[in-house]
């Protein structure tokens, strides 16, 4: 076996880690450390924090998060199919046109249920 071929990818690896590393380490060796009370203490948008960092979150705000990112993501796939048009023809066409049947009707089912509602 050749370690020869293997050199450049080692040498890239060490160099990444170098890179990646290094600094953290110098930052670590060389910067001050000083903590006080002051410093230590929890800090939240310029206000001292005034509730548990444990307290529950509504469901409906992960809810509608997935939301978006399911409807954000299937969206995607049309710009692909909107480049290509030309290239798929009628059979993508109606392809697309199942799909995008397939979000409407997702998207009526999530609007009846109330997912959609913020209150």
């Amino acid at each position: 076996m050749n370690l020869d071929q293997y050199l450049p990818v080692l040498l890239f690896i060490l160099v990444g880690v170098g890179v990646g590393v290094g600094p953290l380490a110098l930052g670590y060796i060389l910067g001050p450390n000083r903590p006080d009370p002051a410093k230590n203490s929890p800090y939240e948008c310029g206000f001292e924090a005034f509730d548990d960092a444990r307290m529950k979150f509504d469901v409906r705000y992960y809810l509608v998060a997935i939301l978006f990112i399911l409807f954000d993501l299937e969206i995607a796939f049309l710009f692909p199919w909107a480049v290509a048009l030309k290239d798929v023809g009628v059979t993508g066409f109606v392809a697309v046109v199942v799909f995008l049947a397939i979000l409407v009707v997702g998207f009526a089912y999530e609007w009846k249920k109330g997912a959609l509602n913020w209150e």
